[in-house]
């Protein structure tokens, strides 16, 4: 028999078999006893007998320890028939509700400190709870607007406004995708600004140099110290006109065969 846990979720206390210190099987939990006006758990039921209608209440208080299949008590329960049991006030599986009455999902489970039997928050599902892998929302109590007999109102708008718990396969699937959506977003957003702020750099290089050339303003002999002595600086080119075009030297004439012109060809 293990310690009491700090907190226990409803549904993990009623699936386990009551166990008096007698050493009798009392059967699994069914329901739990609780006080929604101050949303506390007074106790939980157990049914004895697949046959025999009687049901037993428990205390809270009378939990003594737990292990992986059973509940631990002390004392003696209350009996009980299952007429009576319809007649008291719960949460569980009453429907969620939004702004503007919106039907949101339904209050399947319980968070509860099993100490002073404070609920400190309820979990609630979109789909059938009995379906296996669904997921739950954690609703805490002070987000209640209004609480009747098999309905909760509150002023959501969706049951993403409320923190994810356990998720099932499609909603950890959608909920990884938006993730993914929104990181190549911001990439996306991020790359965007750096080519504009690269291509606002060159723009104002361009216009600077069309507006001002380097050596606008500066004069002739400090633009000379930049070129070596015996390199001429191609800014004096540009003041000097072209020469005259000059016409080609003129070639010697050579007779025949290499002979000089004044030799006879005949002889």
């Amino acid at each position: 028999m293990a310690a009491l846990p700090e907190q226990l979720l409803l549904s993990d206390l009623l699936r386990l078999r009551v166990r008096c210190d007698q050493g009798l099987d009392h059967g699994a939990g069914v329901m739990g006893w609780m006080h929604p006006p101050v949303h506390r758990l007074l106790g939980w039921v157990s049914k004895p007998s697949a046959f025999a209608p009687g049901r037993l209440v428990w205390r809270l208080d009378q939990l003594r320890g737990l292990s992986e299949v059973e509940a631990f008590v002390r004392g003696e329960p209350e009996s009980t028939d299952p007429a009576t049991l319809e007649r008291l006030p719960t949460l569980m599986e009453a429907s969620l509700l939004g702004v503007g009455g919106i039907p949101l999902g339904s209050v399947v489970d319980a968070a509860v400190e099993l100490r002073s039997g404070r609920i400190l928050h309820y979990l609630v599902a979109r789909s059938d709870p009995r379906l296996p892998g669904s997921s739950r929302w954690r609703l805490s109590p002070d987000r209640i607007l209004d609480q009747q007999p098999g309905r909760v109102e509150t002023a959501l708008e969706q049951l993403d406004d409320l923190p994810l718990v356990r998720a099932s396969v499609r909603q950890e699937f959608l909920r990884r995708s938006r993730r993914w959506r929104d990181q190549v977003g911001e990439e996306t957003a991020r790359l965007r600004q750096q080519v504009q702020q690269a291509g606002g750099r060159f723009e104002e290089k361009i216009e600077g140099w069309l507006e001002e050339p380097p050596w606008e303003g500066e004069a002739p002999e400090s633009r000379r110290q930049r070129w070596p002595e015996d390199r001429p600086d191609p800014l004096d080119d540009w003041d000097r006109p072209d020469p005259p075009p000059q016409p080609p030297p003129a070639r010697p004439r050579e007779g025949p065969r290499g002979r000089d012109a004044g030799e006879d060809p005949w002889i």
